[in-house]
């Protein structure tokens, strides 16, 4: 029976600063522009106090930016939409804070609660409104920065009408 730990044989990684990565000082993958989404999402004191409704057009507010990207809030009140658009080139991360979105693309709608993301790639059609009663926030990472938003006539998006698939964190 062998009783040397693999820490035995190979060592402890800590010593051997060659190995280890250095830290990121901004995200580079999906995985780590979400978990930027989340840390913004649960730091309520950095965004809350900006908030604004607008009952003539979306409010949005660009709350920062890094190399390559760009975190906006947005305010929905009731009614307000979109529109069917794309991204261009960014990809990006939607993060509902508050209230209920629904967003439609050609595969469906669905209802986005408090808590729930989604996360696209360049070149995603899809039209994100308030269908509630309620205000709503969210929050929109995008990367690299959003430098356009075309919008689409063609109904890619089916009808309202159609089921709508609940989605919460």
């Amino acid at each position: 029976m062998n009783s040397d730990s693999d820490l035995q044989i190979a060592g402890d990684i800590l010593e051997v600063p060659h190995l280890l990565q250095p830290p990121r000082e901004h995200p580079a993958t999906v995985a780590e522009f979400v978990g930027l989404a989340r840390s913004v999402a649960a730091d309520r004191a950095q965004w809350e106090h900006l908030v604004e409704y607008d009952a003539t057009t979306r409010w949005y507010h660009r709350l920062s930016t890094g190399p390559g990207y760009e975190v906006w809030l947005l305010s929905w009140v009731p009614g307000q939409g979109s529109g069917l658009h794309d991204h261009g080139r960014s990809s990006g991360v939607l993060t509902v804070l508050d209230g209920t979105l629904t967003e439609r693309t050609e595969r469906g709608t669905r209802a986005l609660g408090a808590g729930a993301q989604r996360v696209f790639a360049p070149g995603y059609v899809h039209e994100v409104v308030n269908d509630t009663l309620e205000p709503a926030i969210s929050l929109h990472v995008y990367f690299p920065g959003l430098t356009e938003m075309p919008m689409h006539t063609a109904c890619a998006a089916r009808a309202a009408s159609d089921p709508v698939d609940a989605v919460t964190a």
